[in-house]
Order: C-alpha cells, then structure tokens, then sequence
C-alpha cells in the first residue's frame, strides 16, 4: 500500500488527545479523519480541539467509509473485542489499545478474524518502545550481565483524576491488572525473550478504587532458566520514579524514570569496574509505535506489539489476577 493512510478513531479518549493524535500526524502521509465518541458533545468537541474534520456516535460512518485505512481503539476494554471483529469485517487494519480483549477466547477471535481478512492487527505495548528499553535488551541479548538471575520492575504512581472512571470502579474490566501490570508483563517479555511459567501475587484495594478493584499489587514470576521477577505496581503512589533492575552473575543493568510515556530514562550498568552510565538516543515512544504500523499497512515489517504479544501479555494478566484471588501460585499457558 502506498497511497495515504487515512486513520479513525474509535474513542475520543486520553490517550488518543495527549499522543496518539500527534504520533499519526507524525508519519509520512497518515491524516485522521473521523472520531468516534459516545457522546455527541465530547465527540464534537474532541473533533474541534484536535482539527478533525468530521465526528460521529455510529461506528459504522467509520467503517463503511472508503477513505478510512486504519482505525485506533481505545474505548473501554469491554468493547475492544466487538469493535476489532467489526473493523476487520470492514477490511480495515486495527491499532489496539491494551489489553486486546478481556478473555483469551476474545483474543483468539480478534487474531483469527484479522488473519482471514488480511488486516493488521497490533496492540499499543507502547513500553517497548522506549530506547532505554531497547537499549536495555541488547545488552541482555549480548550477555553483558552474564547469566540473568533476577529482575525487580517498579511502576507504581498516582492515577491522574482525567484517567479515573471506570479504571478503578469496573471490577470486569478496570483495575492496576489489566490497565498497568499488562504493560510490565509485555516489557519484561520483550526484554527477556520468553514467556513466564508460573505467577503469584497479592492485590491492594480501597485506598483510591472501590468495589473490590485492584488498585495496588505485588508480583513474583518464575522465568524459563529459573529467573524471578517481582513487580511493584499501583494507582496510589505519587512522587515515585518507575524503573527495573536486572541482576546478573557478573554485573547489574538499572533503568531509571522508564516506566511513562514519556521519552525518558537513564540506563546504568554496574560490575566490578564500577558504575558506568550506557548513553540511551531517546525517541517517541508512539511516534516509534505508529511508524511500525505504518510500514505493517504498507507491507514492511510488523507492528511493535503484535495480536499475539498482546493474548500473551493477556494470558499472563490473567494468571495474575487468578492468584491475586486465589491466593495460590498459578501456571502460566500461552494459547
């Protein structure tokens, strides 16, 4: 494909305004020209404020429109589902916000219709984009730290009011799980190169969500190579600097401030010379992201998340969410 990308947005939200807006204008030839909202008046006003030239409620003014190439979901995760399996109908390819889908057999049916309708299907993982974690799987990649013993990865912040809502008071499809911990699963999947065995994990609630949602968490994974990692994840805790650390037999690699969305992050490695700061070239994260869609459209490349990353992130959610409630250690299965 090499005419322009032509680009809808089903959903009107956040994230949509503060980085996805700017990172589709960011690539060569790609203009949004519908916004879908639920409501009329924060569609409209969406549509003003953002320089979108048209809007709706109906999804199907999107869909049937010959101009749109590419739709971005971000409605509440109960609806990913229903509106990738319409997007795909509609031959249209699909940039998802995480988690794809709120079980695996939704998953599995997002990745199976985009299959058959040759469209692409990516998940907005956007963590793996950063440079410092790029830069972060190389040297792992490269044995820098020698063999990999253990990982510690902090992401825990305070959940702005704008982003509220149904995160902290949807006990289906809101809470810390599968809005944030989502995200450090894929991260550490990218940076490791594999998949987690086994999970246990111990959930907070109450001190910013209700309802019983989750709105804190602490996590131990078992790795393939008998490597443990330990998540430190919440919506409650401000001033905190988000980072990870890997240890290894011969030395340790530490990312500072690399947990947002912001291009950031100070990559470190220390061993027996000493501490030593790795120089990081930082990017956009979602300019990154949309530019590997982009060339996925035009028939270069793949996205930086997959459909499947995003069920095997999913996958591992789950786990967690099923020991959080069980109290029991959980064996991890990627479909």
């Amino acid at each position: 494909m090499n005419n322009p990308i032509g680009w809808g947005l089903i959903g009107a939200s956040n994230v949509a305004r503060q980085w996805i807006v700017d990172a589709i204008r960011a690539q060569p030839d790609s203009q949004i020209l519908n916004v879908l909202s639920s409501s009329e008046e924060r569609g409209a006003r969406f549509a003003t404020e953002n320089g979108i030239p048209a809007y709706t409620t109906d999804i199907d003014a999107i869909l049937t429109d010959g101009n749109v190439d590419a739709v971005y979901i971000s409605t509440a995760n109960q609806f990913h589902c229903s509106q990738t399996l319409a997007a795909a109908s509609a031959g249209k390819n699909i940039l998802c916000e995480k988690p794809v889908a709120l079980s695996i057999d939704d998953a599995r049916k997002m990745i199976a219709a985009c299959h058959d309708a040759g469209v692409v299907l990516a998940v907005n993982h956007h963590l793996r984009c950063n440079a410092m974690h790029q830069k972060l799987r190389q040297l792992l990649q490269a044995g820098e730290i020698g063999r990999l013993n253990a990982v510690r990865v902090f992401h825990a912040n305070f959940l702005p009011q704008a982003l509220q809502g149904w995160r902290i008071n949807d006990p289906n499809g809101g809470g810390l799980i599968l809005d944030s911990t989502i995200h450090d699963i894929d991260t550490l999947r990218f940076l490791i190169g594999s998949n987690p065995t086994h999970v246990m994990a111990m959930t907070q609630s109450g001190r910013l969500a209700h309802d019983g949602v989750e709105d804190g968490i602490m996590v131990i994974m078992r790795f393939p190579g008998d490597v443990l990692v330990q998540i430190h994840g919440s919506y409650t805790v401000p001033f905190s600097e988000g980072g990870v650390e890997f240890y290894g037999s011969n030395g340790v690699l530490i990312g500072r401030d690399c947990m947002s969305q912001r291009a950031a992050g100070r990559l470190f490695m220390r061993n027996a010379d000493g501490e030593k700061e790795i120089p990081v070239h930082h990017h956009n994260l979602y300019h990154y992201a949309l530019a590997a869609f982009s060339n996925a459209v035009r028939g270069t490349g793949q996205p930086a998340a997959t459909g499947e990353d995003g069920l095997a992130a999913l996958a591992i959610a789950l786990a967690i969410r099923e020991s959080a409630l069980t109290g029991r250690q959980v064996e991890v299965e990627i479909p």
